[in-house]
Order: C-alpha cells, then structure tokens, then sequence
C-alpha cells in the first residue's frame, strides 16, 4: 500500500474552507461551538447503530460515540444555549462509498427551534456552503411511501408489507419486524425517485423510528423528525427533540429489546443523559 495520503492538496484547502464558512455561519447567529467526550461508559442502544467499544485492564469498558448527540444535550439542559460542534464519530457496521467505520459529523441544536424551522436552518446552511444549490423540495414519509409503494405506512399491517416486500423480490428474515420493512420498502421504493429527484427534506417519520424526537401532537402515529437527501444521499437527519426523561428510558429499553431479539450486542443506557433530560 502506498504511503501517500488519500486526500489532495486541493482537497485540504477546500475543506478548511469549508470549515471555516461552517464555523462563520454559526458565529453570526451566535451560537457557541463546543467539544465533548469520544469515550463514554454508555453505548448507542439503536438497532441499527453498532458502537465500537475499547477497554484497558484497569478501567471499565467504555464505548467510541457515534454521535456527540447525547453528550450535547447535557450542556442544553446545564443551560448552553444553542451550540454546534465538529468531530469524528466512530460506526461498527458495514464500510463503503457513503459509508465509513470513521467519520467527521456535524451536530447542532437551536434552542427553541421546531423541526420545520430546523429544515429552514439546514436548508440556509447548505445554499451558503454550496450558492447554487435549488430551494429543496419537502415531503412527508407518508406521502412519499403511499406514492411510491401503494401502502400507507402508518397503517399497513406487518402482513402487507411482507407481501410487498416478496413481490418486490426482498428475502425475509427469520423473524421479520415492521420498521426494518418499512427501511427496505422505502429504499427500495423511494430511493429510485430520491437519486433523481435533487435536494429532498423527507419529514413526520413514523413514531417508532425516531428514538430520539417528540411526537405529533397531532397525531400520535408521527415523530417530529427530518432526514435530507441529495441526489439519493442521506446528508442529515434531524429532529424536535424529546425531553421527557421517562418516555426516553422507555424508548431506550425498547430498543435493547429489539436489539436482543435480534442477537446484537446489549450496551448499557446513559444515565447521565436521562438525569439531565430530567433536570434540565
């Protein structure tokens, strides 16, 4: 293997750059950039995140983050203010074109904002970075799945999608569960159109697949949470967060139920975060 470094000299500068305009668009708005822990004695209970996890002889286990969401949000509820951050976070799962086992994130949190004002917000952040970037266009998950896959996600029973998904030519796992046919179904379906389709916001996903967001209050089958596409790419994924500390422990210790049925690893809840939801 060569010893050179995969990134070109234009490269660098243009992500310095790029850094650098980051960093500016948040100072105008005031808000402050901060840095937060990589190692935690907690790991991500999502199903479908796996945490890389490292210990020596005479310290616990602690696990790489995968994000610095829940780290972030201690200092929200100390009372920060909005804040942003810029870091590498580490994934266990599978590596590619658009995946990577280490990656640099960028995470922010508007205090007072909605998940519709923060569409607003990523949408001016990305045409500042990128000026001739077109006004995104906005669709729900529901709309886009009735569309696209003749189901309503909100309401198809754990029967129709399976059928879908057969006819579809999709192989079925052992034990099948509805929000991992909902992920094939949507890719499979919706993705085709997402490639062409430019910049996309897709929001007011199903209620079970948003751990970390709050829920419609008008409506309980929906979570108040967003994900960006470009040309078929997942950019971001946001959210009007959840801040009742009960309802996050539950959704937690649901998804070390799914996460055992399922044979993945069992990491252990962040009490410190829950304590601070609570606080907070």
């Amino acid at each position: 293997m060569s010893w050179q470094p995969a990134a070109s000299q234009q490269m660098l500068r243009q992500r310095a750059g790029l850094f650098a305009q980051v960093r500016d668009y948040f100072r105008r708005d005031g808000v402050l950039e901060v840095e937060t822990p990589i190692l935690s004695r907690a790991g991500n209970t999502d199903p479908a995140i796996s945490s890389f996890r490292t210990s020596s002889g005479q310290h616990p286990e602690r696990y790489l983050h995968t994000s610095p969401e829940l780290h972030m949000k201690r200092l929200l509820a100390l009372g920060s203010g909005s804040i942003y951050q810029i870091c590498k976070v580490f994934r266990n799962e599978e590596a590619g074109r658009y995946h990577s086992h280490e990656f640099t994130m960028l995470e922010w949190y508007r205090v007072g904002l909605d998940h519709y004002q923060l569409m607003d917000d990523v949408e001016s952040l990305v045409i500042e970075l990128v000026p001739d970037s077109m006004p995104f266009e906005r669709h729900t998950y529901q709309s886009l799945f009735i569309t696209h896959v003749g189901l309503d996600p909100l309401s198809a029973t754990l029967l129709e999608l399976s059928t879908i998904a057969i006819s579809r030519g999709v192989v079925l796992p052992g034990q099948v569960e509805k929000d991992w046919l909902l992920d094939v179904l949507f890719d499979l379906c919706v993705g085709d159109w997402l490639k062409q389709a430019g910049g996309v916001f897709v929001y007011n996903y199903p209620a079970s697949m948003a751990s970390l967001a709050q829920i419609s209050p008008q409506d309980p089958r929906i979570a108040e949470r967003f994900e960006l596409y470009i040309d078929g790419i997942e950019l971001a994924n946001g959210f009007h967060e959840l801040q009742d500390a009960v309802e996050q422990q539950s959704r937690f210790e649901k998804d070390l139920a799914s996460r055992k049925q399922q044979g993945m690893q069992q990491p252990p809840i962040d009490h410190d975060f829950l304590d601070a939801l609570a606080a907070g």
